[in-house]
């Protein structure tokens, strides 16, 4: 017969034992939240703990099995720039344009209202979008492939052409087929005028002798960008080669304004010419050189490879495991590049889950922005006050001018200035004093445009105006729960020995919390 003490012995262990799963299943939880979305809201670790970190897992890279919430949608349903077709874009752009030219009284102050609204709604799509959608692993993956095949919303038309081009050319391909994703960033007019393909011809001597014509920027970041990386292998004459490959691959202003027309092939434009790339001698067949081209790339494998790593550098450390790298390119080649398989390879692996005790993320200026609002679980209303902060950290939206995009390694954006404005900014949110949740008048929201002019001059976050509902300070003890083991004991315990109304801006601004 078993003795009591030994049933008592036996319990408590059993009870330890339950208690480091649930643990470790909050961990695991917690983890996936931080690198798969943009943090917890109130409630998201319990939730997914309980699902299951494999089933959320599942689940997350299909979004299309995830509903949108109904509000969420009539809110993205009302932003009528962000729902309007690139033709009708263009139109209006091209139209304001006409009136400047002209002289018409008012017409500069029309066409910087004009660009302004659609600056304000292409960041409150994104921005909303990313707080409040629980298809977390899209908003995620959206962010990830506008940067990697970034377009400066600054260039001209494409102030017209940036909403068009992430709903069009980024989000039904976030994780699809990587030639689908090329192929349509590669034909999007925001592309095409972005990096200069647009104008880009056969080569022609000018009166002097010189050739003008061919425009190499697009084949060049095609290449070292989009595709095989900067050791991938490919020459000057290479790029050259491509570029002659890709003329003709243009678009009419126009036409896209009055028919909808985002892409066509002028054949007069294209060096007609016999071209040897990577190798291969390509014989004369017109735009269907520049297909064979991005098939090419789409599958090399150096392109596997190149952005693979850059895959696992976002979802696992600033250096990631040579290891995982290869294993997520071997699946990209077996797949035909297929974007879902891969990131099912990289969230299935040792060193994804190891990152969470081991490899911490710093959160870019996006990432803080967004993960602050949604571990406060404040409804946003009004995301003037995010914009303004991420002018101010130096990560507007769609503002990156080099073809690069943003970087998302911690020596891009750790410095003592920015540490400084991510507390500010802390505090503001703690206290309750962004005026988040008040729908801002057009006369009141200047602030709301993403600064696409390389100033640093946007003033960080103010109190709301008299008249304002009064602020609500955030809950410490409500936070704490929602942001569970992301802060360490003995940051806790340097906040708990602080006044309650500092708690929640300590959280906030803490070490811990600005990793992921």
């Amino acid at each position: 017969m078993i003795h009591r003490a030994s049933l008592a012995l036996l319990a408590a262990v059993l009870m330890a034992t339950g208690a480091a799963s649930a643990a470790n299943s909050d961990t695991q939880a917690l983890h996936v939240l931080n690198r798969l979305a943009y943090g917890p809201r109130p409630g998201d670790v319990e939730r997914v703990a309980t699902m299951g970190v494999q089933r959320w897992i599942d689940q997350q890279l299909h979004p299309e099995t995830i509903p949108l919430p109904a509000e969420l949608n009539a809110r993205l349903a009302q932003l009528d720039t962000v729902n309007r077709s690139a033709g009708e874009s263009v139109a209006e752009y091209l139209e304001l344009q006409r009136d400047v030219r002209m002289d018409d009284e008012g017409a500069k102050q029309r066409r910087r209202q004009a660009e302004a609204r659609v600056s304000r709604q292409a960041a409150e799509a994104r921005l909303l979008r990313a707080v409040e959608s629980p298809r977390q692993l899209e908003e995620v993956m959206v962010d990830f492939w506008y940067n990697h095949f970034n377009v400066f919303a600054g260039k001209g038309i494409d102030r017209a052409l940036v909403t068009s081009y992430e709903r069009d050319a980024i989000r039904p391909y976030a994780l699809g087929s990587f030639r689908a994703l090329l192929g349509a960033t590669a034909k999007h007019p925001a592309m095409l005028f972005y990096l200069d393909n647009v104008v880009s011809s056969a080569p022609r001597a000018d009166a002097k002798g010189k050739a003008r014509g061919l425009n190499e920027n697009y084949a060049r970041e095609l290449m070292e960008l989009h595709t095989l990386g900067a050791d991938g292998g490919y020459t000057q004459r290479d790029v050259t080669e491509l570029a002659r490959m890709l003329t003709g691959w243009t678009f009419d202003q126009k036409r896209l304004a009055r028919t909808g027309e985002t892409f066509r092939f002028d054949a007069g434009r294209h060096d007609r010419g016999t071209k040897t790339w990577l190798g291969h001698e390509i014989a004369p067949a017109g735009q269907q050189e520049g297909e064979y081209a991005l098939d090419v790339l789409a599958m090399h494998p150096a392109t596997a490879h190149h952005v693979s790593r850059e895959l696992a550098q976002y979802f696992v450390s600033d250096d990631p495991p040579p290891g995982l790298v290869d294993r997520m390119a071997a699946t990209w080649l077996a797949s035909q590049g297929d974007i879902r398989a891969v990131l099912a390879t990289l969230f299935a692996s040792r060193e994804f889950m190891d990152a969470g005790t081991t490899g911490a993320k710093f959160k870019t200026p996006y990432q803080y922005v967004v993960s602050a609002v949604r571990a406060s679980g404040v409804p946003v209303a009004n995301v003037g006050p995010l914009v303004s902060t991420m002018n101010q950290l130096g990560m507007p939206l769609y503002g990156c001018q080099t073809p690069d995009g943003y970087k998302n390694t911690q020596d891009a954006w750790l410095n003592p200035d920015a540490l400084t404005r991510r507390i500010a900014f802390a505090s503001a949110l703690a206290a309750g004093r962004l005026p988040l949740g008040v729908a801002p008048a057009e006369a009141r929201s200047p602030d709301m445009a993403p600064n696409l002019s390389g100033s640093d001059v946007v003033p960080l976050p103010v109190p709301p105006p008299p008249g304002d509902p009064k602020p609500v300070p955030l809950d410490p003890a409500r936070l704490q729960a929602t942001l569970a083991g992301a802060i360490t004991p003995r940051t806790l315990d340097i906040v708990q020995r602080n006044p309650d109304n500092l708690r929640a801006a300590m959280l906030l601004g803490s070490p811990d919390f600005m990793q992921r």
